[in-house]
């Protein structure tokens, strides 16, 4: 229920910023909303890392704390400096007015990387309040304060601005679950971060590659219909995530083969049902994403929600990886995510063709990645710090 709350908050700001925006305007929204996204994987791997290793060894709570307290500090400010810098490159490439939406950005990685070890620590110790707490004013800070953001100007700089300071509201909910700790003496925590990051930026940059693309490969107005559709994508991509947050602490132990079948099966059929549903209701889903403006898009949905409810599949089994410490899927998703960049720029598809290249390239992944998880080792304990 925490979780759906957060989605709702995320779909409420991306539906009021679709509708007070231009389409030129949203599908700039949408590629920042991308790059916040690639730039996040730093609090997914904390949180992942933390969460794995007080669930092997939950008499490590306070010591594992306290590093993915120092970790995730030292990681913000070094993600959101990297993206300052590159900015002015980022805002070209983009075709943004100006550097401060990338600036601003930045800024937001700090309190999004904090609230990962925030997460990690309270779902390693199964603290389900505490985490959904975490959630619930995580969405609800990004829908208050980024819907008054664009009240005030309706602008992608403004929209990132409100979601920068809403990212601050789950760390002050729960800031008593941080604890002092030190980077040093560490090494193997902040080694399984990077391969965690690592195999989550291959994720991230799969599902958020038609993002990024549509703004380069398809015209401003096209950019925006497609940010429309991704939508349903992202609904369907975040509508079963809570099953890999429950699951996570069980795949992480021994012989999780049972878990990952009811976890994936689970995924697959709240997909399924986000895919029926659309194909069945177009004209709802178009009320969802947009309204009239975005009318052109409306036979192309249910496809959205396809590549969406594929994609969650996907991050499942990247979570199930992480947690038996397989990295053989890292691999398959870089590679897939080559070529699926490679056909979109090349080719001259318009919406239809890029969403269908991205939800065939879904499915291939997610093949791999099942046969991957039964051909490798089911766990392999965090060696002591």
């Amino acid at each position: 229920m925490a979780m759906t709350v957060q989605n709702v908050g995320a779909y409420g700001f991306t539906l009021l910023a679709a509708r007070l925006l231009v389409p030129s305007s949203f599908g700039a929204l949408t590629a920042l909303l991308g790059v916040i996204l690639v730039a996040n994987v730093a609090s997914l791997a904390v949180q992942t890392t933390t969460a794995r290793r007080i669930s092997v060894d939950p008499g490590s709570a306070e010591r594992v704390a306290g590093t993915a307290t120092a970790a995730s500090a030292a990681l913000g400010l070094g993600v959101g400096l990297v993206l300052v810098v590159l900015s002015p490159v980022l805002s070209s490439i983009l075709q943004l007015d100006s550097v401060w939406p990338v600036v601003l950005c930045g800024a937001a990685v700090v309190p999004l990387t904090l609230m990962g070890a925030l997460a990690g620590i309270t779902q390693g110790q199964h603290r389900w309040k505490a985490l959904s707490a975490i959630y619930i004013s995580s969405g609800v800070g990004r829908a208050v304060f980024g819907t008054a953001a664009m009240a005030i100007s309706a602008t992608p700089t403004a929209a990132v601005a409100g979601i920068m300071v809403g990212a601050w509201l789950p760390v002050l909910v729960c800031l008593r679950y941080l604890r002092p700790g030190r980077l040093s003496g560490a090494r193997n925590y902040l080694w399984e971060v990077t391969v965690g990051s690592h195999a989550m930026l291959a994720y991230l940059v799969l599902s958020n590659l038609d993002a990024l693309l549509a703004r380069v490969a398809l015209s401003p107005h096209d950019s925006g219909l497609y940010g429309a559709g991704l939508i349903l994508t992202k609904a369907a991509l975040f509508l079963p995530q809570f099953v890999g947050i429950v699951a996570f602490p069980r795949l992480a132990r021994a012989r999780p083969e049972r878990a990952r079948r009811l976890a994936t099966g689970a995924v697959a059929v709240v997909g399924l049902c986000a895919t029926a549903a659309t194909a069945a209701m177009p004209w709802l889903a178009l009320v969802l994403v947009g309204g009239d403006q975005y009318a052109e898009v409306k036979p192309l949905l249910w496809l959205f929600a396809l590549e969406g409810s594929i994609l969650a599949i996907v991050q499942l089994l990247v979570f199930d990886a992480l947690a038996r410490r397989s990295h053989g899927i890292v691999a398959v998703l870089w590679v897939a995510s080559g070529i699926a960049a490679g056909v979109i720029l090349v080719a001259p598809f318009h919406v239809a063709g890029m969403v269908m290249t991205m939800a065939i390239t879904a499915a291939v992944v997610a093949a791999a990645a099942w046969y991957l998880s039964g051909r490798t080792p089911e766990l392999v304990r965090s060696p002591r710090p």
